[in-house]
């Protein structure tokens, strides 16, 4: 997407009248102050015609924004500044990815499918308050503007063409959805979760996000699994076309106030030689070992086979 086509891509959310969303979050009520993992459900083309690029624009309050990649879809991520700094897990955070975009697939008018991002909903946005997160859906022949939004911030009770939305409110998330939050010296760890495993399996996957305050840095060097024989820290990445895993023997470094998120499909925790499947709603006690820090004793929780965050 071309300078100019983003520009006129925001510019259209701006001054777009209300229409009917087609393009949808899978949720539509969060908390602030709250990770927020943001399935956006495409069911269908343009007048029949294939989707061939999404692209979604993160609005203003919501940062820390990190989409799944999708086999076959090539991801770009446009990264700016905000217009103020948010606090994150106790750091400002004045910068971060601004617009999504997955192409180069091919999604037929009659097939379904749902593209996700991982987000922080800041305290900045108010109970009561609707965010919108304007979609651009490019076909083989044609496109769709899911932009539209009225002034005072609310969808228009019917049309075609308005943005996916978002009510910020009290609702309270589930412990498995929210995780929980430990602190050791200047460390912020939150959220350790892991993905339920099918019967037999004897691997699994461990997540958690890690927010450095100090002004030195950290390294998280080893961890603990109740459940598992071993855990190891590991990085999967791209090589060219093809997707490498490999163990990070030294560990993962957490800069100055910096924050790392071990998710799916990047740094994880390599769970091994499981003891028993992993059943979504479980608990499992486990550790993270700081080189400056120290050992801290933590509690997964285990999520859903297709969770993101």
């Amino acid at each position: 997407m071309t300078i100019f086509a983003r520009a006129t891509f925001v510019a259209c959310f701006l001054l777009s009248g209300s229409a009917f969303a087609h393009v949808t979050l899978e949720k539509s009520e969060a908390a602030p102050k709250s990770n927020f993992k943001a399935v956006f459900r495409v069911p269908h083309g343009c007048e029949k015609s294939a989707t061939t690029a999404i692209s979604i624009v993160i609005p203003e309050g919501v940062v820390a924004a990190k989409p799944m990649p999708k086999s076959g879809w090539k991801l770009d991520i446009t990264k700016g500044s905000y217009a103020k700094s948010y606090r994150y897990f106790g750091a400002d955070v004045a910068e971060g990815a601004k617009l999504i975009t997955w192409s180069g697939g091919n999604l037929p008018d009659d097939q379904y499918d749902e593209f996700t991002v991982s987000l922080y909903l800041t305290d900045a946005l108010t109970t009561g308050s609707t965010v919108f997160f304007p979609v651009e859906q490019i076909c083989e022949t044609g496109a769709s503007h899911w932009t539209a939004v009225t002034k005072d911030g609310e969808n228009a009770a019917k049309g075609i063409e308005a943005a996916p939305s978002l009510k910020i409110s009290n609702v309270q998330q589930s412990a498995a959805e929210s995780g929980k939050v430990y602190t050791i010296g200047d460390l912020v760890v939150s959220n350790p979760w892991a993905r339920a495993t099918p019967n037999g399996a004897k691997v699994a996957g461990g997540y958690v996000t890690i927010t450095n305050n100090d002004h030195h840095a950290d390294r998280l060097i080893s961890a603990t699994f109740e459940s598992s024989g071993a855990a190891s820290i590991h990085e999967m990445k791209m090589d060219g076309d093809v997707m490498k895993m490999g163990e990070m023997a030294s560990g993962i470094e957490i800069g100055p106030h910096a924050t790392i998120t071990l998710e799916p499909g990047k740094f994880h925790l390599m769970l091994t030689d499981l003891k028993a499947p992993l059943k979504e709603g479980d608990h499992v006690k486990g550790s993270l070992t700081f080189q400056h820090a120290g050992k801290l004793d933590v509690e997964f929780v285990v999520k859903g086979m297709g969770a993101t965050n």
